[in-house]
């Protein structure tokens, strides 16, 4: 049975953020110090994500099921819930095209301890890698994450590549005066990386609250700085996918641009997100939650928590309204939310 929402979207992808806690500390994420954790008994375990997870996939046909945090490979044993979401069949008459296989399995990380991970992973089942990199320079680097990790980082990704995965995508935040002069680099990068690297807008969800819409550096400035050096052709329509994509003309692969605030893709959207204590959120800007946690912790049946996601989804917004008058900021950081 398809979860459809208001405005007739199909939910198909389900972000899974399986710990806030991290082992950076990105400005424009998480304050660098004061961070009140999730204590550790109100975290989902994986018999819960897993349960949870049956009932998108099985009940609702979402075939995309993403893991984040925080950074999720600070949690223990992460191949073990890999694993039993690979378990997971989407149901045989869906009418996804991974009917009566299993969903696609990705994960979004800064991948400094990548490499440790990287084999296990993909064995348990793992599809598809997204890596965080915001900057080449080590110095910069060190400012923007307050961590000296970027050879690992560097390292993780080359970790991704030889376990199998591909492609291999970066995702890189770009905000005016801190990294908008390394949009020509990172291109450069992925270009001789052999990755596909993303470029995401600032968007309004930095831990200390100052974000400003002159931080944001438009897609349209990102493409044509990249153009201007390396020409471009867009490729058709993203459908759901976040990321506006461009292949380079000379065939040296792909960018893909996510211009959340400039030209925002909620029209489109299918995705739903579950945070690591257990709410559920029908968007990334969402002012309300959901708590699944305390229904299956009450004793909630299958079909109570499918209600739940329904009566949920049925207040999914047109919009989340960056820009306009009415808009209000979560309460909660992006390490909170799940990125």
């Amino acid at each position: 049975m398809d979860l459809v929402d208001p405005f007739g979207r199909t939910i198909r992808d389900l972000r899974i953020s399986v710990t806030d806690r991290c082992n950076f500390r990105c400005t424009y994420c998480m304050p660098e110090e004061g961070m009140q954790w999730v204590p550790r008994s109100e975290v989902l375990t994986f018999e819960e994500f897993e349960r949870l997870g049956r009932i998108f996939v099985e009940r609702f046909e979402v075939d995309g099921l993403r893991l984040t945090g925080g950074e999720p490979t600070v949690r223990a044993h992460l191949p073990v819930l890999v694993a039993k979401l690979a378990e997971l069949r989407v149901p045989a008459g869906s009418s996804s095209p991974l009917a009566g296989q299993k969903p696609d399995l990705s994960i979004t990380t800064n991948g400094a301890t990548f490499r440790l991970l990287a084999h296990e992973l993909r064995e348990a089942g793992l599809d598809r890698v997204n890596i965080s990199l915001d900057t080449l320079q080590r110095d910069r680097f060190q400012q923007m994450t307050r961590r000296d990790e970027l050879v690992r980082v560097l390292d993780g990704i080359e970790a991704a590549k030889e376990a199998g995965f591909s492609p291999v995508k970066i995702n890189a935040v770009v905000e005016r005066g801190v990294n908008d002069d390394e949009i020509l680099d990172l291109a450069r990068f992925g270009r001789e990386r052999g990755v596909e690297v993303r470029f995401i807008e600032f968007m309004p969800l930095d831990a200390t609250g100052h974000w400003m819409n002159d931080k944001v550096v438009s897609q349209d400035e990102i493409v044509s700085a990249i153009a201007a050096e390396f020409p471009l052709e867009q490729v058709p329509a993203r459908g759901a996918a976040p990321a506006d994509r461009w292949r380079y003309l000379d065939g040296a692969g792909m960018i893909g641009v996510i211009p959340t605030v400039t030209k925002p893709f909620c029209g489109d959207c299918d995705r739903v997100r579950l945070t690591a204590d257990g709410q559920f959120r029908t968007c990334l800007f969402a002012t309300s939650e959901f708590d699944l946690r305390a229904l299956m912790r009450a004793g909630a049946s299958d079909d109570d928590l499918a209600m739940e996601i329904q009566r949920a989804v049925g207040t999914k917004w047109a919009g989340h309204q960056i820009n306009q008058v009415n808009f209000i900021r979560p309460t909660r950081s992006m390490s909170q939310i799940g990125g």
